[in-house]
């Protein structure tokens, strides 16, 4: 039981801001005393923005047959979604990840095709533009989000020479 009560105070320690003396960064992205949310809140934050994010995809899919609604409910669930990490590991932390050299590319590309989806649906009012837009904001997604994974972006590349390799 004493060994229960360690380990969780050691977890509420890591949690909480301002819990290092010596500036180094606790679990949730921030250093010593920086921090402006509670963890609770930023674990709901991340919830919120999360399940703002799905439920905008799910809305997206019943306006599915509608190109322009389709591609902005998407675009925003994207946003939410992605944006919701935010919350945990922090804005700046995030924005670090995002520009690291092994996923620049794959964020630049997904920046473009929801900047381009907003676009095409939102000024240009193109609905096979939007669809080609919504397209390529997918796979982007996709893309971008194995960029996380260790090794996952080179097994799908893998996977999908062997699966396209035609010879006879």
């Amino acid at each position: 039981m004493e060994r229960r009560r360690t380990l969780m105070g050691r977890i509420r320690q890591s949690l909480s801001c301002g819990g290092d003396e010596d500036g180094e960064e606790d679990f949730l992205g921030e250093s010593g005393g920086s921090c402006s949310l509670s963890p609770l809140q930023r674990m709901y934050g991340f919830a919120a923005c999360l399940v703002s994010g799905f439920a905008c995809m799910f809305l997206s899919l019943i306006v599915f047959f509608k190109p322009i609604k389709f591609a902005i409910l998407f675009t925003f669930g994207n946003l939410f979604a992605v944006g919701s990490t935010a919350f945990l590991i922090g804005p700046s932390e995030q924005l670090r990840l995002m520009i690291d050299p092994v996923r620049i590319y794959a964020t630049s590309i997904c920046i473009g095709s929801v900047l381009l989806a907003l676009i095409s649906a939102l000024l240009i009012h193109s609905k096979i533009l939007t669809l080609i837009a919504i397209i390529s904001e997918i796979c982007a997604l996709t893309w971008y989000s194995l960029s996380y994974v260790p090794f996952a972006r080179r097994m799908v590349s893998e996977l999908i020479i062997c699966c396209c390799d035609t010879e006879i």
